[in-house]
């Protein structure tokens, strides 16, 4: 049985240009006589679909596309993800479902049983859970067909839910002769090893092939990086696809004897933690500009500091640098080597970078308020200002000439509020906002010794002592414990979600400090519920994975 692993890269709620795609992988399919062709969960909607799914017209529509679909199909059998309608009258109106189609009619369907609601996650909100199993069939084979989270069983990055019932292994006594899975599994730094670790464990356990269809692209600040792939019995890779677009693989199945056989030589994909962020940001920017329609251009401010620097690097690799603009925005505390290190980045890059001085401004908004800060001290204040006419300039181009504006703050900056409201955090899009600052820097390192293998990045943008140079002299640490110590705790109270006791005893620092870092990151929540969307990297990135409460009195009394 000549069997497609395909992975397309949907818009969230395009049925029409869903369906052509679904369309188009059909045809080729059938023109390349498969027999079976295997699609992603939800295919036809995109996902997450969230409250598009309460819409009845939206939901009737997919029905309806369902039907062509199906009708559609020839002697090639079609597998898609999409929703369905629960018929009992009980519980949640649909189904998270996998419909089995050939010649023109249904051969089966198989509804999604563990739906998750942590991270992005939603499932239960919306779909009603499968409560029987049985294998579909084709052509007198069984195929144990799971979506998603089904074969996720208890084995995922962060362990939210403990499940009763494995359904793999539910299928596998049923007579499944395979474990299909059809899923939306979304990008994070370290889930292409976490999830084929968790799929050769099924394979090997079961003494079953695995065959494994994944979306790819990205919707809003949700990054998918396909990697859909075929075990055989014993784990073995035996084909995957190439992660972060669309793509497939085509094997050899033998149901009686279990034996896979691909079709086309194994592809060498690159396990690189920076590779992959690099290809997951480039693609989070592209699909976001793309599918929004918004534009196919970008500016930023570029100060000369290494946060964005990155963000220029990584909009020239997703945009192309003829689409590329940055401003830079000296002001009297600006260094010399700042604004130099500036230019010649931009130099290196190819891209446009106009200097448009803030001092006047600034000056000007003094003057204005010295009726009222006469008799204060320069402060906060006084530096957020000079953040926030930048913002506005920056919001001013990108209304005048069309860019997108990106934000470059990084986590560590956005998790204890060291960026200013309606200043450097202006923006349609974050970038970075999914990185430490010690990752920033790594990152940069990565892109000079292993990518481009010269420097790209000036090293003295690298090497520089972090500041926003709002003030003289001014240096992050002056606010901040060393980015090391700060991103390390960081990561223990938001992605592990350790409290200070656990922090203080695992990482070995003064309950001081630990208890100043998470009280900084709870108070500075008011600010993160009004950034721009996050191109997600993480188990636990700011944004709609995190939520938290921004009125709360938990942190005052715990920590």
């Amino acid at each position: 049985m000549i069997v497609r692993v395909e992975q397309l890269n949907p818009t969230i709620g395009d049925i029409k240009g869903n369906v052509e795609r679904i369309f188009e992988a059909l045809k080729l399919a059938e023109k390349q006589q498969v027999d079976l062709l295997i699609l992603p969960e939800m295919v036809l909607t995109g996902y997450p679909v969230q409250d598009l799914l309460e819409n009845e017209a939206f939901r009737e529509a997919c029905y309806e596309a369902n039907k062509k679909i199906i009708k559609q199909t020839g002697s090639t059998a079609l597998l898609f993800g999409s929703l369905t309608k629960n018929l009992s009258g009980l519980g949640r109106k649909i189904f998270n479902s996998a419909i089995l189609c050939s010649q023109g009619g249904v051969l089966g369907q198989a509804n999604k049983t563990l739906l998750p609601t942590y991270d992005i996650f939603d499932d239960l909100r919306y779909f009603e859970p499968n409560k029987e199993f049985r294998c579909l069939e084709y052509k007198g084979v069984k195929l144990g067909v799971t979506i998603c989270e089904d074969i996720w069983y208890n084995q995922n990055e962060v362990q939210y839910h403990h499940y009763e019932v494995n359904p793999a292994a539910e299928l596998k006594s049923r007579g499944a002769r395979v474990i299909i899975n059809i899923s939306a599994s979304p990008f994070t730094k370290s889930k292409h090893q976490n999830r084929l670790q968790m799929l050769q464990k099924h394979a090997k356990e079961l003494s079953l092939p695995v065959f494994y269809s994944n979306q790819a692209g990205a919707h809003t600040d949700v990054v998918f990086d396909g990697d859909s792939l075929v075990l055989d019995a014993k784990g073995n890779l035996t084909a995957i696809t190439e992660p972060f677009k669309p793509g497939f693989v085509d094997i050899n199945w033998d149901p009686e004897t279990g034996a896979v056989e691909s079709l086309v030589p194994l592809k060498n994909i690159s396990t690189d933690k920076f590779s992959r962020m690099l290809g997951a940001i480039k693609c989070g920017i592209r699909d976001y500009l793309d599918k929004t329609g918004i534009s196919d251009k970008a500016v930023f401010g570029l100060s000369g500091g290494v946060d964005s620097a990155l963000v220029s690097v990584l909009a020239v690799e997703a945009l192309g640098k003829e689409h590329v603009t940055a401003l830079s925005m000296p002001s009297e505390f600006s260094s010399k080597g700042s604004v130099d290190d500036a230019v010649k980045l931009a130099e290196n890059l190819g891209i446009r970078l106009h200097q448009i001085p803030v001092k006047e401004l600034y000056e000007t908004y003094l003057k204005t308020l010295e009726p009222l800060f006469s008799q204060t001290d320069f402060g906060v204040a006084e530096e957020n200002l000079q953040s926030r006419i930048r913002g506005a300039l920056l919001m001013a181009y990108s209304n005048k000439f069309g860019p997108i504006l990106f934000a470059t703050g990084n986590k560590s900056e956005l998790a204890v509020g060291y960026a200013t409201l309606y200043g450097d955090m202006n923006g349609g899009l974050n970038p970075i906002g999914d990185l430490y600052k010690t990752e920033v820097f790594q990152f940069c390192e990565w892109l000079n010794r292993e990518y481009y293998q010269k420097e790209m990045i000036p090293r003295k943008i690298i090497e520089k002592p972090p500041s926003a140079e709002l003030r003289p002299g001014q240096k992050d640490t002056d606010s901040l414990p060393d980015y090391e110590i700060l991103d390390d705790i960081l990561w223990r109270y938001i992605e592990l979600q350790q409290d200070v006791e656990k922090i203080v005893a695992e990482g070995a620092y003064e309950k001081a400090i630990v208890k100043k870092v998470i009280k900084m990151t709870d108070f500075s929540e008011f600010k993160r519920y009004q950034a721009p969307p996050i191109i997600k990297l993480s188990s636990k990135s700011f944004g709609i994975g995190r939520r938290w409460p921004m009125v709360q009195g938990w942190t005052a009394q715990n920590s």
